[in-house]
């Protein structure tokens, strides 16, 4: 009696796709994935800070300047805890920090996708036409980058004066200009590739190669720059506020938070520019984190 074995055919190996690629590398680094729960946690605060938020801090009607500078933990006159205290017109810490981030993330992540628009839109147009294009846009990068940001965006400001739209607009100016050199070294190594050669060759518009082959290839080191930039704005914005040139009052960030406690830190009362600060830090460290794995991610040579 003859016994045959069955032979087991290898399985076929998955394939994974190019997302699920970046997933996995991503999800690698755990820093990184915490940096991320706590930058979508603060996103989610900041979205749902009126419907979350203990009171609105800017609604008269809710405040009470009797409670001004109580400490954190204590239970307010008409039996309101609060728990992060109070600043000196008695706005609830906490529900100030929760306003305070939608403000700061506005403005941080505005002013860098509008600063992203211009300064890759420029950094391409030099890489591509070359030329005196090229070499008037790139004065006007080094220029701008010779002048210290927060030096910049305080002689913007002095003269708009304060609001939400001047300061968006002031970062746009002394941030494009990154976005503009980086953009313009990556396309100067695509714009030499055969597939760029051969849509010249079939006489397709200018813009089509642009937007349709050139930038595209040029989007890694682009989405590393602007998440880095936005962490970069958040702080240049509430250096700004804190300076007194920023937000103004009536709709305060993170960095307004912290100027509103200044003066009482001699006299104990940290909790008014404490807890923005850590906030503030936070954020900012989460953004940074999660910048950090998206450059190991997306340009492996820079790893570490």
């Amino acid at each position: 009696m003859s016994s045959t074995t069955a032979t087991r055919v290898p399985a076929a190996p998955r394939v994974e796709t190019p997302f699920q690629r970046f997933v996995s590398e991503f999800a690698a680094s755990r820093i990184a994935l915490l940096g991320l729960i706590l930058f979508l946690a603060i996103v989610a605060i900041a979205v749902l800070a009126p419907w979350i938020a203990p009171q609105n801090p800017y609604d008269l009607a809710q405040l009470d300047i009797m409670d001004g500078r109580m400490e954190p933990g204590t239970v307010g006159g008409a039996g309101f805890t609060y728990w992060l205290g109070t600043d000196d017109q008695g706005r609830d810490m906490l529900s100030g920090i929760m306003y305070g981030l939608r403000i700061s993330l506005i403005v941080g992540a505005g002013s860098a996708i509008i600063a992203c628009l211009v300064g890759a839109s420029l950094g391409m147009l030099a890489a591509y036409a070359g030329g005196r294009t090229d070499s008037l846009i790139m004065r006007l990068v080094d220029l701008q980058l010779s002048f210290p940001a927060i030096l910049a965006a305080l002689m913007i400001l002095a003269f708009l004066g304060k609001g939400i739209l001047n300061v968006v607009f002031a970062l746009v100016i002394v941030e494009w200009a990154y976005y503009a050199r980086t953009v313009r070294g990556s396309a100067l190594v695509e714009r030499r590739r055969e597939y760029i050669e051969a849509a010249q060759c079939l006489a397709l518009p200018t813009r089509r190669i642009i937007f349709r082959h050139l930038l595209p290839n040029c989007l890694p080191p682009l989405i590393v720059v602007g998440t880095m930039q936005v962490a970069r704005a958040i702080a240049l914005e509430a250096t700004l506020s804190f300076l007194g040139l920023g937000v103004p009052i009536t709709e305060p960030s993170l960095g307004l938070l912290i100027s509103n406690g200044y003066e009482y830190m001699l006299s104990g009362k940290y909790w008014i520019s404490f807890y923005p600060g850590i906030a503030l830090l936070v954020t900012i460290v989460s953004i940074n984190l999660v910048g950090d794995q998206l450059r190991d991610v997306l340009n492996p040579r820079l790893k570490r």
